[in-house]
């Protein structure tokens, strides 16, 4: 009685069922008459690719599962799922080549990147052979975060990140009105073009200028930087002048970055005062030249 109310429950519904839909029905009510028709003693046997058109039919179609009579509905379910996890393991399997890097030396790849944006992967992989990382430089490449515009640094990004620290002199001939020489000696900072030092004299000498840059600069304020052109006015006395007040110190610091610390391609990844392969440690940075690069180690 329950199997005859079904079936007209069914024809009662069938006019509102896509065409494809009983195509589909059709064809797994089909296909189990032929597994049955195979079957000798017992119970149905089913095999791989009966269980594959099952399937495939399930993913296509869900509502063959009300017209399934010799397996289960929740057995179906079973192997969709299975044959689901098999798949993707199939499809995340190794490909073979390299083996994947750390992940913590990937997080160091980024870091590096992000802490030296005028870094490329040969400067990168240069300071992890420092460090004891047996890494190709195109995984370097490969985990470096990307940027958008040139690599190197352009004047503008220069000035941007010294500005602050560069000041620019000059001596100016005026001539008066009874035609006499007059020379202005001038001052100017960079960053807000903050006019500095101004002073007039008629007989300029190397000691006077290196008077007036005293007075234009306190001790602890002088600029890293003091841009000036080829006049012998300039001499030795205002050399001395200059290095007493640390003017210069940012070359000497570059100076020793370059020679102890900077890797070169031409020195097989070394620096000319050849830096050791550090291999155990906590990997540790400090900035230097102004933020612009910085110095790791293991300590």
């Amino acid at each position: 009685m329950i199997g005859l109310l079904c079936f007209i429950l069914a024809v009662l519904a069938s006019p509102f069922k896509s065409k494809t839909r009983l195509e589909a029905e059709n064809a797994a009510l089909r296909h189990q008459l032929i597994v049955l028709r195979r079957k000798v003693k017992g119970r149905a046997h089913l095999t791989n690719n009966d269980r594959w058109f099952f399937i495939l039919m399930y993913r296509w179609f869900p509502s063959i599962l009300e017209v399934l009579v010799i397996i289960r509905p929740e057995t179906l379910v079973h192997w969709h799922r299975a044959g689901f996890r098999r798949y993707w393991r199939w499809k995340s399997r190794s490909q073979g080549g390299r083996p994947q890097i750390e992940t913590d030396l990937r997080a160091l790849i980024r870091r590096m990147s992000v802490e030296n944006p005028l870094w490329g992967a040969p400067r990168i992989h240069g300071e992890l052979l420092k460090l004891g990382f047996e890494v190709a430089q195109s995984s370097v490449a490969k985990y470096m975060v990307k940027r958008r515009g040139p690599p190197s640094q352009e004047w503008r990004t220069f000035l941007r990140n010294h500005a602050p620290d560069i000041a620019a002199m000059d001596l100016l001939v005026i001539l008066t009105i009874g035609f006499d020489l007059l020379y202005a000696f001038v001052i100017v900072r960079l960053d807000r073009r903050e006019l500095v030092w101004i002073n007039v004299t008629t007989n300029p000498t190397a000691e006077w200028i290196a008077r007036q840059i005293t007075e234009a600069f306190p001790w602890d304020d002088a600029p890293q930087y003091l841009i000036r052109d080829r006049d012998r006015i300039y001499g030795a006395v205002v050399t001395r002048r200059l290095r007493a007040m640390g003017i210069r110190r940012i070359l000497r610091s570059y100076a020793c970055y370059y020679n102890d610390v900077r890797t070169h391609r031409s020195l097989d990844k070394d620096a000319p005062v050849s830096r050791p392969v550090q291999r155990t440690g906590i990997i540790s940075s400090h900035p230097i030249l102004g933020g612009l690069h910085h110095h790791y180690v293991r300590v």
